[in-house]
């Protein structure tokens, strides 16, 4: 059998399907998670799949494999990451795994997995490679069965959320796993849906399912204009991200939209701890300790947020791609569908017709995203620190580096789930922002001469 090892991310096993995700390879891994589950008395395994093409046939191979162990196993459909994340509380079993590709590109899909309710470590993933390698398998013979879990889930948020008025909402599905459950649970909350793209179709014929990416928002920026909807929502592929639109139609990063969060959260709750990662804006944590919260940087990945939360007991938890975590009303996994309800939780209680425009903002630019295969992007990263002297800056070193200056910041890190390197700069002018790409530019140009200027 041939094995990519680079699939067995920091978070979860992602790769190119039927290239990387073999049928050998996926039995392998239905294999292994059968065999873990059993070793960790778990009887019963969770399997839900995102709209992908490939998902169909990724979900016969993943099954038969941990059936062939003896665990048993609960098909939940099609669904979003977060409505798998809600089967762990919902159904027996507390263990599962979603096949989704998530935000990448349609030819890839992958696997997030859950054992006794909480997301799997860098450890796990390890181990679970292990298992494939040397063939340490459980044999048996287990059942499937279905179960819906849609009408629990959309239970779940309508017994969190109250709208005091109705509103008018633009929301953009990107043809993802959102389609089975958006709609249906904003019209439910009371607001008046204009929907775009919510047939799930894994070929997303309109535009890729990535709300962090301005250029697949503009469908969206266009129906909240032409509908006067108070706000645009938009999801990627698996529905565990929230991309937002403001009513003038402008781009709300999610570390913006954490500083409302964060204001709810500690107005109801006083030292209210907050979890961020390393992309995200300096305002977000000066807004933290404003308000008299515990602001707590992080590693960049939903399962290192995740552990975060669990470790220090934070309320709220996010990160610059879009993954929001509430641990005071919800149950603290990433729901792009549930932050959304929560931003209309603000935006129905306040005063002004655009809560937004409250929020402060800096010069800063996207995410920005430079080809670099897995085996060389770590390499780059390690010899970009050791070659660097930040001696009149501030430096944290958690994930990649993040160098902070008097007047900005810039950050590199190699991506979790993708072959690229990952920058974010913010600066509080032009000439300063453009200061610090260039210290990194020349820095990275030094070791990979062929770089993009950025």
């Amino acid at each position: 059998m041939e094995l990519n090892q680079n699939i067995f991310r920091a978070n979860d096993i992602r790769g190119i399907a039927y290239e990387d995700l073999t049928p050998e390879v996926v039995q392998s891994l239905g294999r292994a998670l059968g065999s873990e589950a059993i070793d960790r008395n778990i009887h019963e395994f969770i399997v839900g799949r995102d709209a992908r093409l490939s998902s169909p046939e990724i979900y016969d191979w993943l099954s038969s494999g941990i059936i062939s162990t003896g665990c048993n196993l609960i098909d939940i459909g099609i669904v979003t990451s977060p409505m798998f994340y809600h089967s762990t509380y919902e159904l027996n079993s507390s263990s599962g795994v979603v096949i989704t590709g998530s935000h990448n590109p349609g030819n890839y899909n992958g696997f997030k997995i859950v054992f006794n309710k909480n997301s799997t470590s860098s450890e796990e993933i390890l181990n679970l490679k292990r298992r494939i390698l040397e063939k340490d398998f459980r044999k048996g013979k287990g059942i499937s069965k279905k179960e819906d879990i849609k009408e629990t889930y959309i239970k779940r948020i309508l017994g969190s959320i109250k709208l005091n008025k109705n509103l008018n909402i633009s929301i953009d599905c990107g043809n993802g796993a959102a389609g089975v459950v958006a709609k249906d649970v904003y019209e439910r909350l009371g607001c008046n849906v204009i929907e775009l793209y919510g047939e799930p179709d894994g070929s997303f014929p309109n535009h890729h399912p990535d709300p962090s990416k301005l250029i697949n928002m503009e469908d969206l920026i266009k129906s909240v204009k032409e509908n006067n909807s108070l706000v645009g929502l938009a999801f990627d592929g698996d529905a565990d991200r929230l991309g937002v639109i403001s009513p003038k139609g402008e781009m709300i990063f999610p570390d913006r939209q954490m500083i409302m969060f964060s204001r709810q959260i500690i107005q109801s709750s006083p030292n209210a701890k907050i979890v961020f990662d390393v992309k995200c804006s300096k305002l977000l944590s000066d807004e933290i300790e404003k308000l008299k919260g515990r602001p707590l940087i992080c590693k960049t990945g939903h399962a290192f947020i995740k552990q975060k939360i669990r470790e220090t007991d934070a309320l709220l938890g996010g990160e610059m791609s879009g993954h929001i975590f509430f641990n005071d009303r919800w149950p603290g996994f990433d729901d792009g569908i549930y932050a959304g309800a929560r931003m209309l939780e603000i935006i129905a209680n306040s005063e002004q017709d655009d809560p937004f425009v409250t929020v402060p903002n800096m010069l800063s630019t996207p995410e920005i995203n430079i080809p670099a295969s897995d085996e060389e992007k770590f390499q780059i990263v390690k010899t970009f620190i050791e070659n660097s002297n930040f001696s009149d800056a501030k430096t944290v070193n958690i994930d990649g580096i993040r160098v902070e200056f008097e007047k900005g910041w810039g950050l590199l890190r190699p991506s979790n789930t993708s072959p690229c390197l990952v920058l974010r700069f913010e600066a509080e002018t032009n000439d300063h922002l453009n200061k610090i790409k260039k210290i990194f530019y020349q820095g990275l140009k030094s070791i990979k001469p062929n770089i993009n200027k950025f």
